[in-house]
């Protein structure tokens, strides 16, 4: 996907992608994850962040996203593992090798991702929006895997698959928290509050705005397990005119999934990316001024009270 972004967008940012680490491996093509740059001088445990997430950490039409802002905000590096379309379990399984980037990290910013890049019993997903229809093994988007079941499925079918989606998306939410040892945030960036209601009226009104088919009972099943939680509600900006980088007028650009944009109306814009970096600064720089608990001296109990006896017969 970042390689889908980086071609035709091209003309309007340039996304600097690399090769973090060919043992880090994109779950979708099984190949080493491409990650946008600007890629960090060197990451040094404990002296950079990082920012998991989909398209909207990745920023994809804008050229200083959230992660970027926050880096000059905090004068530390960061390591930005947005992926387009990416879901919780696209980094909890099968990532070994990412799982020891993001835990070598200070602190790690989560993005709440999209509900639609997990699988249920009809659809198996690799953690992206992207699934295999189980019955027959062919591929199709989650977005038309879903209107089909609208056009043939009742109310109570569809019910009964959405529930089992959202539980994926919370089971593998926990099994990326389990997997992360360094302080977790979990961050929601929409142009929605979480609290919604699906219809089931059409593709829109059953997914609602990103994250799709996220609702705040799941982020209450998970706010528990973070250190941190913070949101950012905004729309500032959108839509947003995309410019020629080369000739700074308006362009038209068409992406590989059919998409034809001169208007970005569905992405974060540049300005609610600085809304986000904004929302998240002071609760970064708490964790920037900690002291790391593993380097804090550990007493045992038996030396602790010898301690304390020997401090009191001294006074």
């Amino acid at each position: 996907m970042t390689e889908g972004y980086s071609n035709p967008d091209c003309e309007v940012v340039d996304y600097q992608t690399y090769c973090l680490d060919p043992e880090a491996i994109d779950r979708q093509t099984n190949t080493g994850l491409l990650l946008r740059g600007p890629k960090p001088q060197d990451l040094e445990k404990r002296k950079y962040f990082v920012c998991i997430g989909a398209a909207q950490t990745f920023g994809r039409f804008c050229e200083n996203p959230y992660p970027v802002l926050l880096q000059e905000k905090l004068g530390i590096q960061t390591l930005n593992l947005g992926r387009g379309g990416a879901g919780p379990s696209f980094f909890s399984k099968d990532n070994d090798k990412l799982l020891e980037y993001i835990n070598n990290a200070r602190f790690a910013i989560i993005q709440v991702m999209s509900g639609r890049s997990e699988s249920n019993s009809l659809f198996h997903s690799r953690g992206l929006g992207f699934y295999t229809r189980i019955s027959d093994g062919t591929s199709i988007g989650s977005d038309d895997a879903f209107r089909e079941l609208l056009k043939e499925k009742n109310k109570d079918y569809i019910k009964k698959i959405v529930a089992e989606t959202r539980q994926n998306w919370i089971n593998n939410n926990k099994e990326l928290l389990e997997k992360i040892k360094i302080p977790k945030i979990l961050f929601w960036f929409s142009v929605r509050k979480p609290r919604y209601r699906e219809r089931y009226q059409n593709i829109d009104t059953l997914f609602g705005e990103f994250p799709q088919l996220v609702n705040s009972y799941m982020i209450n099943q998970l706010r528990k397990y973070y250190d941190e939680y913070v949101e950012c509600v905004s729309r500032r900006g959108l839509p947003h005119i995309l410019i020629n980088r080369f000739t700074g007028k308006p362009t038209t650009i068409k992406d590989p999934w059919g998409g034809t944009w001169s208007k970005n109306w569905y992405y974060p814009s540049p300005e609610m990316h600085a809304d986000a970096a904004n929302a998240l600064e002071k609760v970064c720089k708490r964790y920037l001024s900690l002291v790391e608990v593993h380097q804090r001296p550990k007493l045992s109990f038996v030396f602790g009270k010898w301690l304390f006896k020997k401090v009191k017969t001294i006074k």
